[in-house]
């Protein structure tokens, strides 16, 4: 596989690849704050937790990683992020399928995880492009990947359909390897604060 798929470190949080041990954790991860209410987001819902682990396990063999985002000040599963669309023929993947507990909103958790997939995927990787997708509704996730210094490529209109139906306008950003010296200070200075 293209991206190695192993556990990264930080000062905040550990991400470690996801795996059934996750599945309660993340149960009661997604307890806090039931981001499964919000109609424009695709978080998964307590009981659908064993489905959304295995169905991420299995893609990892198509070279998709997902992890369970770990708070080293609580030692507890806060919630889960994870590349995927990976295609390693062109360096390049997505970041996304990220959801946290309420508790952990708005803290460094989020943008340690950023800063460790970022920099794994650029540094170690030699990966030349990011892309970051998000419902055009969800202002928060927007304003998260914006604040990550990532730039807006357009939005894909009527791209996806919603479980209620509704249709989806998808919003795309990314990073390119260029980029990523300054998004990485950028990081790092959030950190910093």
């Amino acid at each position: 596989m293209w991206i190695e798929n192993k556990v990264l470190e930080g000062q905040y949080v550990t991400l470690e690849p996801l795996s059934d041990a996750h599945i309660v954790p993340l149960q009661h991860a997604v307890q806090d704050g039931e981001s499964w209410k919000l109609w424009y987001a695709n978080v998964p819902r307590e009981d659908e937790i064993p489905q959304y682990v295995a169905q991420a396990i299995r893609q990892a063999e198509t070279g998709d990683i997902a992890y369970a985002v770990r708070s080293k000040l609580t030692d507890e599963i806060v919630g889960t992020t994870r590349y995927y669309n990976v295609e390693s023929a062109h360096r390049r993947a997505m970041i996304g399928y990220t959801w946290y507990a309420a508790s952990v909103r708005r803290t460094p958790i989020n943008t340690e995880a950023k800063l460790l997939l970022l920099s794994h995927l650029f540094e170690s990787c030699a990966g030349i492009a990011v892309e970051f997708r998000t419902h055009f509704f969800n202002q928060a996730s927007r304003a998260a990947i914006e604040r990550l210094g990532a730039k807006l490529d357009g939005i894909l209109r009527n791209h996806q359909i919603m479980k209620d139906g509704s249709y989806r306008d998808t919003v795309v950003y990314s990073i390119i390897a260029s980029e990523w010296p300054a998004v990485k200070n950028n990081l790092l200075s959030k950190l910093c604060k």
